[in-house]
């Protein structure tokens, strides 16, 4: 389990420490770790530390004073050290004594020739873009090619949102300390390595699964289980219009879990076409025993297909609204005002804009939030990040890695693996993220095969490494 934690509550944690020992000693520890993994990186770029050229690039708080140690460590081994101080007058004193002591120089830019920048402009504290001294330096930066590794966060990008509204850091690697902040997670940080400094820090409510968190819940059938007490997910899908969400909704719940799948739509023989182990029914009144329904995908606006949204909603049974579904909630969110059954709403940015009356935002934790709390229910924002809130429960992030799972019909596979886990007794915001990872797990390998080089990938193809990247678990 990945934790993230608010700047705030770092800041906390740090303050006990700070007392406690003598001056400096903290921010030594943090760029020793820093420079710790920048060797690492010269050594994987460059096959060494001596004699490489390191810049660091120095604002006025303590993360430029981490950069300028991280150098001055970096110097007694060997490597060539300079600085470029953005506010001479406000640089970290006892920092840059060591840094020229160690016989870093101080310039006014950095070199083309440099194998190494470090972004000590600003820390976890900082807001707002990049000024205009500091984008000037960066943007020679991005047009030499030279890697930068990150102090904390890529200085410009926001703590909390990860939102980038103006000049930015691009990091091709970022050193953070004590305990992850949400922006490692919802910007593009380049590669992420944490250094334990010694912080004791609390619960937190924002959390990533990792492999051995779905692994551990992931539904896997025991001695005494059968098809029906592994989970029955019943599917309102597709159309005439659009067989093919039906046959990747289907598809999906099939290849995430043993259990029993119904089917109760217009696309019947499409989706018995492809998978001859779903039981298809006329209707979902006739579908017989479901333990949760998928509604959506493909299935239209028309009042058929209100009244399929209606009818599932009425149940006292999980249900996972998405695509059409969610236009049909949109219009019509009193469905599900007095349900007491979990509801899983997922949508794209779009949907979310129909839903909520406004676009997410730049806050997509916070507006996840609040949706949730005004549907009551759990609600799993798609994008390369997906964010999943529910009211009561931590939320949930999960970074792609990637972002070939942005592709016609790839949601209509999620939905489906998500309503298996619903079926299987997973709970909503659990079985939301543990269905997320699997998705991006199974779209990046879709993306690989047959590899080594990433190609284009497609709805049907992410589907067909759903169950490998189960295994993979």
């Amino acid at each position: 389990m990945r934790h993230y934690y608010s700047a705030e509550a770092i800041r906390a944690a740090e303050a006990p420490l700070l007392a406690s020992l003598p001056d400096g000693v903290l921010m030594r520890r943090a760029a020793y770790g820093l420079a710790t993994a920048i060797a690492r990186e010269l050594v994987s770029r460059a096959g060494g530390i001596a004699g490489r050229r390191v810049c660091a690039v120095v604002g006025s708080g303590d993360n430029g004073g981490d950069a300028l140690w991280a150098a001055t460590f970096l110097r007694r081994r060997g490597a060539a050290a300079s600085a470029v101080l953005l506010n001479p007058d406000h640089t970290h004193a006892t920092a840059l004594a060591a840094f020229r002591g160690a016989g870093g120089r101080v310039v006014a830019e950095v070199a083309a020739d440099t194998d190494l920048v470090i972004d000590g402009v600003v820390g976890i504290s900082g807001k707002g873009p990049l000024r205009p001294s500091a984008a000037a330096v960066f943007d020679a930066v991005d047009a030499a090619g030279i890697p930068v590794v990150a102090v904390d966060i890529p200085s410009g990008v926001d703590v909390h949102t990860g939102a980038i509204t103006g000049p930015a850091v691009r990091a091709a690697l970022t050193v953070t300390f004590g305990g992850l902040k949400p922006v490692h997670a919802l910007a593009d940080c380049g590669r992420v390595e944490l250094v334990d400094i010694g912080l004791e820090l609390p619960s937190t409510d924002v959390l990533a699964l990792d492999a051995a968190d779905v692994k551990a819940d992931w539904p896997v059938p025991h001695q005494h289980d059968d098809k029906y007490t592994q989970g029955v997910t019943g599917i309102l899908a597709g159309s005439s219009t659009y067989p093919g969400a039906a046959i990747l909704c289907t598809g999906a719940a099939v290849a995430a879990t043993s259990g029993m799948k119904r089917y109760a739509g217009s696309a019947a023989a499409e989706v018995l076409a492809h998978w001859p182990e779903v039981v298809a029914a006329p209707s979902a009144a006739a579908a017989g025993r479901v333990q949760a329904w998928v509604v959506g995908p493909g299935l239209g606006t028309d009042d058929n297909a209100v009244a399929a949204l209606t009818f599932a909603l009425n149940t006292d049974l999980p249900v996972i609204v998405d695509a059409d579904a969610l236009t049909i909630l949109a219009a019509h969110p009193h469905l599900v005002s007095d349900r007491e059954a979990p509801t899983v709403l997922t949508p794209h940015a779009g949907e979310f804009a129909r839903l909520a009356g406004a676009p997410p935002g730049e806050d997509r934790i916070a507006a996840t939030r609040r949706l949730a709390d005004a549907f009551g229910a759990t609600v799993l924002l798609k994008g390369n990040v997906t964010v999943v809130a529910e009211a009561g429960t931590p939320v949930y992030l999960n970074p792609a890695g990637g972002s070939w799972a942005a592709t016609a019909g790839s949601g209509d596979v999620l939905s489906g693996v998500i309503g298996a886990l619903l079926a299987a007794g997973v709970a909503p915001a659990r079985a939301a993220a543990m269905a997320a990872f699997v998705h991006a797990r199974a779209a990046n390998a879709s993306a690989a095969d047959p590899g080594p080089a990433a190609v284009p990938t497609s709805a049907s193809r992410i589907l067909a490494h759903i169950r490998s990247a189960v295994a993979a678990l």
